[in-house]
């Protein structure tokens, strides 16, 4: 049987989690299987190299910085085909370029295009653990791209729908997916099984458990994704394409790290409208619920996430300066389950605790699966805690 498996960077931060993740691999390996790790950089070494370039110049190219960054992966893989060596098991590293993982020519956050296997198959075939970089690919020049932070997990789904493997295991410093962030509520529970939808809705919300586009991945060639923890041998959560429907709450994600922007000009003109969303596209930053409040004047608002607050700041300055601005830090709650927008009981349980404290929504969006909320500000875990016990059963 051939098994994919991918650990993160926290699971090989150091010399100990390598054995342990290559001991791990290896008990596999000696049941007879064909193995494939992809592995993501030693833990913070990605973010410490960021700030190595930025320290060298802090407007780097994103060619280079994509060069730069991408070597985290080769440590990773190569220690830990050394590792494996040590412990007496053959074991081979391949970066993006070796395998040939096919991507666009977007630095930064590019997208897979194809995964050329014939060499994974070739070591295969001689008895070797696969070690395969995650994270990264190349273009139609050969140039190193890289697939957003996270992107490790887009890798190794991708690979294994490539090979043909049955499913993709995905191992961190968490068993799996819990009803809500267990740092925020401590009744948190763990979910044994999730559909496709769910864990899209879940990732696209902010929660930080899987790459999103992992999950595409996943539901498009049918490959079942599993999370478990590396550090022990809990079941963890199966993401699956749902089999019986099942009306009800299984996740709640409130997400803090959103800012809420208002620009007004006195005078109002689509050229000026769309001169401001294409500033902001050209520029990276992904807008949501942008809304303009008037037909006389230019009073756009939208939401953004925070990590764009900086670029943000300095499109201000130098781009809007015509413009009057406020943002502010607020958050957004999203209830996730399939079918909960035909339950009328979820929804209105859920406005009754809104309204006991007294809070003032600027939005409310459902879907098959999801019932988000933005609110004018942010908002304590306190109420995460609440939805939880009235909504999670």
């Amino acid at each position: 049987m051939l098994i994919v498996k991918k650990f993160g960077g926290t699971s090989v931060g150091n010399k100990e989690r390598i054995l342990n993740v290559a001991k791990r691999c290896i008990e596999d390996y000696q049941k007879g299987n064909d193995v494939v790790v992809v592995l993501s950089a030693m833990g913070k070494s990605t973010d410490e190299l960021i700030n190595m370039a930025k320290d060298i110049n802090p407007t780097p190219s994103k060619r280079e910085l994509d060069m730069l960054v991408t070597t985290g992966e080769q440590v990773s893989v190569s220690l830990m085909a050394m590792a494996m060596g040590s412990l007496g098991v053959p074991a081979i590293s391949l970066n993006a370029f070796q395998v040939a993982m096919h991507t666009t020519h977007r630095y930064g956050n590019a997208q897979l295009k194809r995964i050329d296997t014939d060499r994974i198959r070739n070591e295969l075939e001689q008895r070797k653990i696969v070690l395969v970089t995650g994270f990264q690919g190349i273009d139609k020049f050969d140039n190193v791209t890289t697939l957003g932070r996270g992107g490790s997990d887009t890798t190794a789904v991708a690979v294994a729908s490539a090979l043909n493997a049955k499913h993709c295991y995905i191992f961190s410093d968490v068993d799996g997916i819990y009803t809500t962030d267990p740092n925020k509520v401590t009744v948190a529970k763990k979910l044994e099984t999730l559909s496709y939808v769910e864990m899209l809705d879940i990732a696209s919300e902010g929660a930080k458990v899987l790459h999103n586009r992992c999950i595409e991945v996943g539901q498009k060639f049918k490959i079942p994704i599993i999370t478990k923890s590396t550090f022990n041998n809990k079941a963890g959560t199966i993401i699956q394409d749902k089999i019986i429907e099942d009306t009800k709450v299984k996740s709640i994600v409130k997400n803090d790290n959103i800012i809420l922007v208002n620009l007004k000009y006195e005078n109002y003109s689509i050229q000026l409208f769309n001169q401001i969303y294409n500033c902001l596209l050209d520029n990276g930053i992904i807008l949501a619920n942008f809304i303009n409040s008037s037909i006389h004047s230019l009073d756009v608002s939208f939401t953004m996430k925070s990590v764009y607050l900086n670029k943000f700041q300095n499109i201000l300055e130098t781009e809007f300066k015509m413009f009057n601005s406020t943002f502010s830090n607020i958050s957004r709650i999203a209830i996730i389950g399939h079918g909960i927008m035909h339950d009328d009981k979820i929804l209105r349980q859920t406005l009754d605790i809104l309204k006991i404290n007294e809070l003032e929504p600027i939005s409310l969006e459902t879907n098959e699966s999801k019932i988000a909320i933005t609110f004018k500000e942010k908002i304590s875990n306190s109420i995460l805690e609440q939805l939880h016990t009235k909504l999670i059963v």
